[in-house]
């Protein structure tokens, strides 16, 4: 797929992107290159591939799932003007 400068300058308007005649040229070089890097990058076989998150294998530090603070929700909710059953009450905007 390739580009014309009509495609750059509309992109460049849809995207609200001031963009010079100059510019036009040189952002439709750049486009085109990532365009057929991608069409490169489609006629590679990755039949039998896991799709990965990250290239590098790294394994996660996870933290135990543990509590670690105290419950102050009755605390918290003392200076509520209404709880119920460990809900905060709040006026009905909208009828």
């Amino acid at each position: 797929m390739s580009l014309s400068a009509d495609d750059v300058r509309r992109i460049a308007q849809l995207a609200r992107l001031a963009i010079s005649d100059g510019e036009v040229d040189s952002t439709l070089n750049d486009l085109n290159r990532v365009f057929g890097l991608i069409e490169r990058m489609r006629e590679t076989d990755t039949t039998g591939l896991e799709p990965m998150t990250h290239p590098h294998a790294q394994a996660l530090r996870l933290r135990p799932d543990e509590v670690t603070e105290q419950d102050q929700r009755d605390a918290l909710q003392a200076v509520a003007p209404e709880t119920a059953d460990g809900l905060y009450l709040v006026p009905r905007v909208i009828e």
